[in-house]
């Protein structure tokens, strides 16, 4: 069992939407919240082993909870090297690796609803037998597709697997493979339900029919087991809510016929703002193609909106973040997700706090004892250097998460977690980043002159040509 830990002086915020309480001391014993304010102060006082956190001027909060995670990608650039440069048994290897630095940022719960092979289970399963450190997980398989595909297009194969995703065919198809992937474990099962189709131009289209999306829904729902779509548009997202599907991501372009379809059918939505933010902000740093920028603030702005309303009208939306892609590396922007739900959706900072917190509890099977500083709830806790009510931001601010506390364990954010270094053909290389053209060759230099004039460079002239 972990010894008890009494955390005094700092700001609780409970993570309920609760009125914040200054000077309130936290009790944590046998990994679950034991008392709160004199309650814990009191029986701390002749508990033996007690380590004592002091958060004076800090504030005191549960762990964030990240509601779409993909710890097994490994953080690629794109999809050929998702799909075609990885092993199973590096990928698993690697996936433990980063889910040390998602812990280390605050979050002590994920869902993780799809990845490459079954590494999902396998690494949820690793993580509650202690040996491999991380959040805890509620894991996904493979995606489901219909031959179409999704984000990925015409690299996913007509058949079988490819990368995270496993193409369905038919109904029967499809309650074959949500009954498989149940058989092994998985918590959740994933449905693409929209997909970028090459001859239609713009954002994704909805490439699953109303009568397959309910055979998935029927047969997970059979066997007491959740369903998550990825819908980026509203045509999915309304069809998804009445088939009856759980939790929706991006929900994106959502509008109003859709969202009273959410409404109605009680499904959650995790829009999953922060992979669009990273690349309308930086996605020039980082070499995003220039006229896909518009689209993405395009998409946050429009989705924010019905994001806002969507919550005014009483639906559940939780955080997710879209870690483990290069533009969202692992243990870098969770807590991003809160400050977009403040800046595009309305939110107040306490109430993505409770996106972030009690309300995600849900995705993870717990509501009612995980996500709030409430006796009897799981001890994960997180203090905070700063006054994340004042500024949401500070929760992503680097060192301002001075404790993380998972099962009423503390976690050691001092010991160096080794630096990766890129494997030999894991990364994709390119000969070139675009065509070399005599005309992109020679542009705007003398040899590029000379060429144009007909004119011949001396020895000299083409030696000092070559040091420049």
């Amino acid at each position: 069992m972990s010894e008890p830990i009494l955390i005094s002086g700092g700001t609780v915020v409970d993570g309920t939407g609760a009125d914040a309480r200054p000077g309130e001391a936290v009790l944590l014993r046998d990994g679950r919240i034991a008392a709160l304010g004199a309650a814990a102060e009191a029986q701390a006082a002749d508990l033996p082993g007690l380590t004592r956190i002091d958060a004076t001027g800090r504030t005191v909060m549960p762990g964030l909870i990240d509601a779409h995670t993909h710890l097994s990608f490994g953080e690629p650039t794109g999809n050929d090297e998702l799909f075609f440069h990885r092993t199973e048994a590096f990928s698993s290897m690697l996936s433990a690796h980063n889910a040390q630095k998602v812990l280390r940022a605050g979050v002590t719960s994920v869902l993780d609803a799809d990845c490459l092979w079954n590494i999902g289970v396998e690494l949820r399963d690793a993580i509650e037998s202690g040996f491999v450190e991380g959040p805890r997980m509620r894991a996904g398989g493979n995606a489901l597709m219909t031959m179409l595909g999704g984000t990925a297009g015409r690299l996913i194969k007509d058949e079988g697997t490819t990368g995270y995703a496993t193409v369905v065919h038919d109904v029967d198809g499809i309650q074959r493979e949500v009954r498989r992937q149940i058989k092994y474990g998985v918590d959740w099962i994933k449905v693409m339900v929209t997909g970028l189709i090459p001859s239609v131009k713009g954002p994704e289209v909805k490439v699953w029919n109303k009568r397959e999306i309910q055979a998935v829904v029927d047969a997970a729902h059979e066997l007491n087991t959740p369903v998550v779509g990825h819908c980026r548009n509203s045509i999915s997202t309304k069809e998804s809510a009445e088939a009856g599907m759980d939790l929706i991501y991006h929900s994106s372009y959502m509008d109003d016929e859709a969202l009273e379809a959410v409404v109605e059918n009680g499904a959650a939505l995790c829009p999953t703002f922060t992979l669009l933010g990273n690349l309308v902000e930086y996605g020039e740093k980082v070499g995003t193609a220039p006229e896909l920028l518009d689209v993405f603030k395009a998409e946050l702005d429009v989705t924010g909106v019905m994001i806002d309303k969507a919550h005014r009208a009483g639906v559940r939306v939780i955080t997710g973040s879209e870690t483990g892609f290069a533009i969202t590396p692992c243990g870098e922007w969770h807590a991003r997700e809160l400050d977009m739900l403040v800046q595009y959706a309305g939110f107040s900072p306490m109430e993505a706090i409770t996106a972030a917190t009690s309300e995600a509890a849900w995705a993870i099977k717990m509501e009612g004892s995980l996500g709030a500083l409430r006796e009897g709830y799981v001890a994960d806790v997180i203090v905070v250097d700063g006054d994340p009510l004042a500024d949401i931001t500070v929760l992503g601010r680097e060192g301002a998460i001075v404790e993380v506390v998972k099962d009423g364990r503390r976690i050691d954010l001092s010991r160096p977690i080794a630096e990766r270094r890129p494997r030999s053909g894991e990364k994709v290389s390119f000969l070139a980043a675009c065509p070399l053209t005599r005309a992109f060759a020679l542009e705007d230099t003398r040899l590029a002159q000379a060429a144009r004039e007909g004119d011949a460079l001396s020895d000299d002239q083409m030696r000092e040509l070559s040091k420049a």
